[in-house]
């Protein structure tokens, strides 16, 4: 009977402690998934190009980077991931301005110094925003190329899901924000309590613009097969960087540059 009241004992202490972490991450969750820089000041001193700064109205305004090279030109729009701020991202603006492209990059809300709190429904409609701004700004969808880094490609997977462009860049893409949920939280009941889901898979037959799918097979973050899956699932024009030696942050060394090369030169 003694031994019994103590497994009874355990067994209530273990229940109380997984529904409390259950209920810490049902509150919490979108703090574990977006990750703001603390420190909001925007270094431009890096990059080897000079850009206009833009404050694009969405649920309020959001600061954003652009670059006008040549209006003849396509342009970039840039969705980043899920932590840091635009300047996080200098080294690859300062190869992409090099290419015969303008761009946009727009800072999501509580991203960067902006006000508002990121969630999956404002993420996207941050990006509808951007893409009016580029639209009212004498840049047609046609000659928009829509790129999304990490959490950014489930932005440009939505977009690109309801709008035709040029083309479209996913960088190290996820099949679906549950998928990863589970992956790292099997013992949880994720599908039950996840707020922002992303499921770009279930998107991806919906997009008709041409894609590149770049992927680093050593990503320890999003894994391989979920960049090798979105790149199967595609029923459109499409094409794919694997590289072998890349983590989840791809190097943008000169195989990378020219597959986006490579891709520019077929879209354009």
């Amino acid at each position: 009977m003694k031994i019994g009241s103590i497994v009874l004992n355990s067994f209530l202490i273990l229940l109380i402690i997984y529904i409390s972490v259950v209920v810490f991450l049902f509150f919490y969750q979108r703090k574990l998934l977006y990750h703001p820089s603390e420190n909001n000041y925007l270094d431009e001193t890096q990059l080897n190009h000079k850009i206009e700064k833009k404050y694009i109205q969405s649920n309020d305004k959001l600061v954003s980077w652009y670059f006008k090279k040549n209006s003849k030109f396509k342009t970039i729009l840039f969705f980043h991931g899920n932590a840091g701020k635009l300047d996080n991202r200098v080294y690859k603006l300062n190869e992409l301005s090099k290419l015969d492209l303008n761009y946009l990059i727009v800072a999501y809300r509580g991203f960067s110094g902006n006000t508002g709190k990121p969630t999956e429904s404002g993420l996207y409609e941050d990006a509808n925003f951007a893409k009016i701004w580029l639209n009212k700004n004498g840049v047609k969808d046609e000659d928009i190329i829509v790129y999304g880094e990490s959490l950014g490609t489930a932005v440009a997977v939505d977009l690109g899901s309801r709008f035709k462009f040029s083309g479209i860049i996913l960088e190290s893409p996820f099949t679906s924000m549950l998928e990863l949920a589970q992956k790292y939280y099997p013992i949880f009941p994720v599908k039950l309590i996840l707020k922002d889901k992303y499921e770009s898979r279930n998107k991806v037959n919906d997009i008709k613009s041409p894609v590149l799918v770049m992927h680093g097979k050593k990503d320890k973050i999003v894994p391989f097969y979920m960049g090798e899956q979105m790149f199967e699932t595609l029923s459109t024009l499409k094409y794919s960087y694997f590289n072998d030696k890349d983590d989840h942050m791809m190097e943008y060394n000169e195989e990378l540059l020219a597959s986006i090369k490579n891709f520019l030169d077929q879209v354009n």
